[in-house]
This record gives structure tokens, sequence and C-alpha cells, in this order.
């Protein structure tokens, strides 16, 4: 078997197992799950995460989780616990302990410690036989047959099925608390999908100049107004300052091309009628979607005929929505 060969067969069996292993979680949803989750749900204290090891690790990224979809939740080292951590803990709070062998001297020793506190203990492990499954109170089992690396040796498959299995009880979680994304913001705001859950046009368009000219202006007036503003755009009010139309730099040289006298152009001539505005109320991922269905790079803002700004596309990258 050449080396190429070599590669591809163990990092295809190497899916295939962990696969596999995930298959069979499902069959351990059942009733001891569905308690567990409940605890955690009608607890009024916290989720403190422990492990030893690569399910350690794993143990954070499940902390991740469960604070960013509202299951306020602590990272605990097993080994750091007996050094002064378990003052982190009150008797109120859940932990949850992950654990393949559920037998590690750490997780030993640690169990009495948190029977003292009086803390719930739930059993995320993969051997029902083992001391941590036999003194938890809730038991998510985590069955796994072989490791994928060829010496059944490395945590592979094993935090595979952790970190599947803590996703499934975090979302649990998510769909009992009635997590909305407009909760998801509140706890993602740097970010690109907090941006596009709660950044509204009306956050962005009055860093912009504001454009305008009357239905009577001339051609100058309305160059030097797009060119001052510089957004290649100009709305057109009315003598009741309420929005007629819109003027694009594309409006402009489609006239140029046109007309025989342009002494004699005013907006009125030359402007779109019944432009695409957006609301300032309207998210700005929405006003993304906007400019590219219509191929355009500005909008007008307005609330009805009122009008607020200009938002351009530039602005959108900027904030990333993009």
């Amino acid at each position: 078997m050449n080396i190429e060969t070599k590669i591809l067969s163990i990092a295809q069996r190497t899916l295939q197992i962990e696969a596999e292993t995930l298959n069979n979680l499902q069959a351990e949803i059942g009733t001891s799950f569905v308690a567990a989750v409940k605890a955690i749900f009608e607890s009024q204290g916290r989720v403190i995460v422990t492990g030893i090891g690569k399910s350690a690790l794993i143990a954070q990224k499940i902390v991740a989780t469960f604070n960013s979809t509202g299951t306020p939740s602590i990272f605990m080292h097993a080994a750091d616990a007996i050094h002064g951590d378990l003052g982190m803990i009150q008797a109120e709070d859940m932990v949850l302990c992950l654990s393949k062998s559920g037998n590690t001297p750490e997780i030993k020793l640690l169990i009495p410690l948190l029977r003292n506190i009086g803390s719930a203990l739930i059993a995320l492990v993969s051997r029902r036989d083992s001391y941590l499954a036999q003194h938890a109170d809730y038991l998510i089992y985590t069955p796994v047959s072989q490791e994928a690396d060829p010496n059944n040796l490395a945590p592979t498959a094993s935090t595979t099925a952790q970190l599947a299995m803590g996703d499934a009880i975090a979302t649990a979680l998510l769909a009992l608390r009635g997590f909305t994304p407009k909760d998801f913001a509140q706890f993602h705001p740097g970010g690109i999908l907090g941006k596009q859950l709660y950044l509204r046009v009306k956050d962005i368009f009055p860093n912009n100049e504001k454009p305008s000219v009357q239905a009577d202006s001339s051609l100058s007036e309305i160059i030097l107004e797009m060119t001052s503003k510089r957004l290649g755009v100009t709305a057109v009010l009315d003598k009741n300052q309420q929005l007629l139309g819109i003027i694009t730099d594309g409006d402009l040289r489609r006239m140029l091309e046109k007309a025989s006298d342009i002494t004699q152009v005013r907006a009125v001539d030359i402007m779109t009628r019944n432009p695409k505005v957006i609301h300032p109320d309207t998210l700005a991922v929405h006003a993304l979607e906007l400019l590219r269905t219509n191929s355009i790079t500005q909008l007008l803002v307005a609330d009805d005929k009122t009008y607020h700004g200009v938002i351009h596309l530039h602005d959108l990258i900027r904030e990333g929505i993009i």
C-alpha cells in the first residue's frame, strides 16, 4: 500500500468509526438523558463542567456553548478542583463530569468532595459500571466501542461522542428556555452573527451625509449636491420636504447621453419616481439583501415619505455584515 492510499484509508476509517459512534448515541437519548436535562433546566444554580485530559478540553467547549445559548456555566479542571477551584461551586449548582472510563483518580477524589458541598452530579461517561456512573445522580451514557486511531488508544471517537452529547444537552436546554435569535444576539454582540441579528439601518446611516435637492433644482445644483455629499446619489424632495424620487450617477449619465439642451434640465425631469427605500428600523442584513436583489449600491432611508438619509453598500462592508 503506497502512502497516498494509506492516508485515504486511515482518514476514511476514522470518519466511519466516529460516524458510527454518533449514530449509536441516538439510542441513549432516553429517560436518563431527559432527567438530566430537566434537572439542569429546573436548577437555580449554574452548570459546573469538569473533566481531565482531553475530556477537559471538550468540557471547555461545552461551557462555551452553554453560556452562548442561555445556560450559565463554568469550567473547572478536575485536577485543579482539590487545589482551590472547589470554591467556585455552590450547593445549588449542577456538576457535569466528563470521563470516558469514569475511573480516573482525580474523578474518584472529586466525587466525595462534591457530596460534601451538596451539588448534584451528572455523569457523561462511556462505562456504566464505572465509579463515576455508580455515584452520579444522573447518568448520560456515551458508549464508545473503539477509538478511531489504529491503536485504539487516542481519544478520538470518545471525545467526538462527548462533544456531540454536550451539543444535544445545550440545544435541548435552548429549546426549553425559548431561546430566540434576539437572545442569541444579546450574547454575541461582537461577531458577524450578532450584528446580523441586532444592527439596524438607523445605527448606520446617520454617519453619512444627507444629499437632497428640490424638484426644480438645476443640473448644476444636482451635480454640486451629489459631488459634495460623495454618495453617488441624491434624494429629490417636494416643497414640503417629502420624498419624490432619487437621482443616481447612472441617471445623470443617461440624461447627458440623450439631452440636447442640458441648461433646461431639472431634477424632476431625470429622477426615478417611487424609489426603493428602507425603513430606519429595518435590520442592516435586510438592507444588504435588498441591495443585492436589485443590483444597487445605495438605498434611501425613509419612513413613509419622510426622508432620513442614505445607506451605502460600503457601510455594510465596514460593519462586517457581508
